[in-house]
């Protein structure tokens, strides 16, 4: 992540189109990265004609045309789409391409995905995928990349699953047979290694324990009371769905009481994390340096750029999945001013992939995803190419809740990544038996009431 896939890409279409290899070649990316692939082609790759089919740029009434969409893709090097409007354009689909480029190609891991049929049913001469994060939560994550890339390569999913799920059962899996299997496909740059990037600064990481206030350790301790009467009463898909409403429920209170309450209240004494957050924060504000805020919740975003302006002395900017296409180059070229705001609230599903904001030297994911590729993701918009300072990032943790305890599901996933792309295996939350998905939330009261 960071380290130059757009250049590369954009290079790669560049040398294509010398060498006479006629497109049109297709680039599929998520909404928040059209403005961003269209400034770096026009700063790297002016001599690319592009055609940008996204109402953002392109009127809706011409791309209803399936004529005026085919056309307008047959006249130029590359056409540029999202994963969502691919699905609207039947004229997208039914073109035969030269190159199709996904970028933050994880979008297609879930095989069943209305979007991730209609990418693999494309037609092309070549394939590509970029992804920082091949590898999110599962191995089947990578399956989906490779039967777009490779079709039949690791076999059906059914195969693959019996093959992954054999190898994680065993106390030492050796995942080298697998590794050798795709080594070939895979050009990986690391950021640990020198010989790619040697100036780049160092990132360090950090986990900031905060405490519960009285109001959060109560309602935290009446919610564990309560999933714990609902699992003995419900079973099967009903079971399911109360193990995920109850651990967004403890999230959400980790966070603040206001978040679950919906109250709109957001009082600062009652959130042990916006306690650790002003902390922070004025130490960044007392060095005139600039922080990236993550979190999970779209509804956070405001309460937090409210809560920081009082802390920085002036208001900062907020990026999420409401925030129109159009508008977003405008929020990150504002940021990345030397004197523009001093913080960015950002969602980690709207802004957590290719955004440049290496203003920032310091990220703080004020609630963790629970997915250690996003978190990471996320962490590299500031910690990049272009990035000339240290970059610490801090963790939010509150003590004796779930979002301490899961630190460990999310090392674990780190290393079931690592021994696939690199020579662990994870447990899905919800299919826990009752005991251990109320150990798993329960609450260590003195833990977490300890300043």
């Amino acid at each position: 992540m960071g380290l130059g896939k757009t250049i590369q890409v954009l290079a790669l279409f560049l040398a294509l189109k010398r060498a006479g290899e006629k497109g049109p070649h297709l680039l599929v990316v998520p909404a928040s990265l059209v403005a961003n692939w269209m400034a770096e082609i026009a700063r790297f790759a002016p001599s690319l004609s592009v055609f940008v089919a996204h109402p953002s740029v392109t009127p809706a009434k011409e791309l209803a045309d399936a004529a005026t969409v085919t056309t307008a893709a047959g006249r130029v090097d590359v056409t540029i789409t999202t994963y969502a409007t691919l699905l609207r354009l039947p004229a997208l689909q039914e073109a035969r391409w030269g190159l199709v480029v996904l970028d933050e190609a994880q979008a297609i891991k879930n095989p069943s995905a209305k979007q991730t049929r209609a990418v693999k049913a494309l037609a092309s001469r070549g394939r590509l995928a970029l992804t920082g994060t091949p590898v999110e939560n599962r191995l089947g994550d990578l399956w989906s990349l490779f039967d777009f890339l490779q079709p039949g390569l690791l076999g059906s999913a059914k195969e693959f699953g019996a093959f992954a799920k054999a190898r994680a059962s065993s106390a030492n899996p050796d995942w080298g047979p697998l590794r050798r299997l795709v080594r070939p496909f895979i050009l990986r740059r690391l950021k640990t290694d020198r010989s790619v990037i040697s100036d780049l600064p160092e990132k360090t990481e950090m986990k900031v324990f905060c405490p519960l206030s009285k109001t959060q350790a109560v309602l935290y301790q009446r919610a564990v009371g309560e999933l714990a009467k609902l699992l003995a009463a419900v079973d099967g898909m009903k079971r399911r769905g109360v193990g995920l409403s109850y651990l967004m429920r403890f999230k959400q209170l980790c966070n603040h009481p206001s978040q679950w309450l919906r109250d709109g209240r957001f009082e600062p004494k009652e959130s042990g994390k916006l306690g650790r957050l002003a902390a922070l924060g004025e130490e960044i504000a007392s060095r005139q340096e600039k922080v990236l805020v993550f979190t999970q919740f779209q509804e956070m975003t405001g309460p937090l750029a409210s809560f920081l302006a009082g802390v920085f002395g002036r208001p900062g900017l907020v990026f999420h999945g409401g925030t129109p296409v159009a508008k977003r180059r405008a929020l990150v070229e504002d940021f990345q001013r030397e004197d523009g705001p001093p913080f960015f609230v950002v969602s980690v599903k709207a802004g957590g992939t290719g955004l440049n904001l290496t203003e920032a030297s310091h990220v703080v994911h004020f609630d963790r995803w629970w997915n250690p590729a996003v978190e990471d993701q996320a962490t590299d918009r500031a910690f990049r190419i272009g990035q000339k300072r240290n970059v610490l990032v801090h963790k939010l943790v509150c003590r004796g809740t779930v979002e301490e305890r899961i630190d460990a599901l999310i090392e674990a996933k780190k290393a079931l990544a690592r021994d696939v792309l690199e020579g662990g295996a994870e447990a899905r939350l919800t299919e826990l038996s009752d005991a251990e998905l109320l150990r798993l939330v329960s609450l260590d009261l003195a833990a977490a009431t300890a300043e």
